[in-house]
C-alpha cells in the first residue's frame, strides 16, 4: 500500500463570480503536487495531466493532506470521477486530514504555516490566496514550487504525527502551545 501526501491549487475560488460557496464543480485545478512514500518522490501535475496523476491514486492507497477533506478531496475527486476508472473514489480511500484531526481534538482550526512553525520551526513563504494569482500571471513553475513546498511541509508534519503520536498546536485565542495527541490517546489536547 502506498501513502500519498497531496495538495491542490485551483485556477479560481468559491468567492469568484459565478462560483459560490461549496460549488466544487465550478473549481478548476491549476496544479496538484504529491509525494509517494512507495516511490520516495515528489511529483507535480497540471490540469491536463489528471489521467497520469490518477495512476498514483488507483488501488490500495492512503491519502494524506491538510484541510483535504474540505477542499482538496472534493475538487480532485470530481476530476477523477470524470475519468471513470475502477477504484478511483477518494472518499472510499483511507484518509488522514491533519487539520481535521486537530479540529476534532481542539475544536478550532489552524493554518498550515502556524502548525509548521510550532512543530518544524519553519513558516510558509507565501499565502494560499497567492496561488490563483500565480496561475493567472502564467507563473506555473513558481506555482508548482509553492504547491510542492506545501506537500513537503504536510509530509514532515505527517511524519511527526506518525512517529511521536502528537503535534504541537498554538491555541488560536491564547497563543499557548497545546500538545494534541493521536493514536491510543486520540483527541486529547493538553497545555504544555
Amino acid at each position: 500500500m502506498d501513502t500519498i501526501v497531496f495538495d491542490i491549487e485551483t485556477q479560481n475560488f468559491f468567492t469568484d463570480p459565478g462560483v459560490g460557496w461549496d460549488n466544487f464543480e465550478a473549481l478548476k485545478i491549476s496544479v496538484v503536487a504529491v509525494y509517494s512514500y512507495a516511490q520516495d518522490k515528489y511529483f507535480c501535475y497540471e490540469e491536463g495531466e489528471m489521467d497520469k496523476l490518477s495512476e498514483l491514486f488507483c488501488g490500495d492507497v492512503k491519502v494524506v493532506g491538510f484541510a483535504s477533506n474540505r477542499y482538496d478531496v472534493p475538487v480532485l475527486n470530481i476530476y477523477f470521477q470524470k475519468l471513470k476508472k475502477e477504484g478511483l473514489n477518494l472518499w472510499q480511500k483511507e484518509r488522514v486530514d491533519l487539520l481535521h484531526e486537530i479540529e476534532m481534538a481542539m475544536g478550532q482550526r489552524i493554518s498550515l504555516s502556524r502548525l509548521a512553525e510550532a512543530n518544524l520551526g519553519i513558516k510558509k513563504d507565501r499565502h494560499g490566496s497567492e496561488a490563483i494569482g500565480l496561475y493567472q500571471e502564467g507563473k506555473i513553475d513558481e506555482l508548482k514550487k509553492y504547491c510542492i513546498k506545501d506537500v513537503e511541509i504536510t509530509k514532515a508534519l505527517y511524519d511527526l504525527y506518525l512517529s511521536q503520536k502528537h503535534l504541537l498546536v498554538p491555541d488560536k485565542k491564547t497563543g499557548e502551545i497545546v500538545k494534541v495527541e493521536f493514536g491510543a490517546r486520540a483527541g486529547t489536547a493538553t497545555l504544555i
